[in-house]
């Protein structure tokens, strides 16, 4: 914790952070990247250095550059993608629901799935699978990355300038506010799909062409070719 803190405009690190794990984060989810920019508007609430706005840029601009390499990666080496990523039961419920929600929502999704845990990597490598439509893509990406960029760190600066001299709690504050958006959205998005779900009744089948059963979350049948997303 104490590490996180010394990230500020006068680090080189801090800029390399910035870019990095907002990048890295769309391959490998694992990595904190909500966190370290979250961190980053903590470090620096009570700075008005301009270079301020360049880390926050950086964010955006690794987040963008992230989602679009997970887009390179599902178009150019799919089968490598499918074996990384779907190949569990669980990767394969991932890919059934971003392929299947893309083809109802399109970019709003691509917008959004920034904030479903587990989203922004199942929902852009999706995109290069299935062949979407690269403008769209890279339109709808540079959007979400700069309003999620923007959120984190000024989520993260609200909480640091709240607990001035207790930037710790600043922090807490901040990734807990940001963790319980993301859950609220996961939950509205399960019981959005439950109720599409009752009210087609068991067999019946949606606009996408996907059979509506018990669980719409349920992986694709290995029978069933996948649709390609205009």
């Amino acid at each position: 914790m104490a590490g996180l803190f010394e990230l500020a405009v006068s680090s080189p690190l801090s800029y390399l952070a910035a870019f990095w794990l907002p990048c890295l984060d769309a391959i490998l989810p694992v990595l904190p990247s909500e966190t370290i920019v979250i961190g980053l508007g903590v470090a620096t609430a009570g700075s008005s250095d301009p270079r301020i706005a360049v880390l926050v840029f950086l964010a955006a601009c690794g987040a963008f550059a992230g989602d679009n390499l997970a887009y390179l990666i599902g178009a150019r080496f799919g089968p490598f993608a499918e074996r990384r990523f779907f190949a569990s039961e669980r990767g394969a419920r991932s890919r059934a629901w971003a392929e299947r929600t893309l083809q109802r929502y399109g970019g709003r999704l691509i917008l959004l799935c920034r904030f479903i845990p587990g989203g922004r990597t199942a929902v852009t490598l999706t995109c290069g699978l299935v062949g979407y439509q690269r403008r769209t893509f890279v339109l709808a990406t540079a959007c979400s990355a700069v309003i999620w960029a923007n959120y984190a760190f000024w989520l993260g600066r609200l909480g640091g300038k709240a607990f001035e001299h207790r930037p710790w709690v600043g922090f807490v504050l901040a990734f807990g506010i940001a963790v319980g958006l993301s859950l609220l959205i996961e939950a509205g998005r399960r019981l959005s799909a439950r109720y599409r779900s009752r009210r087609r009744g068991p067999g019946s089948t949606d606009e996408t062409g996907d059979r509506a059963g018990p669980d719409p979350d349920r992986p694709a049948s290995q029978d069933e070719p996948a649709a390609r997303v205009p």
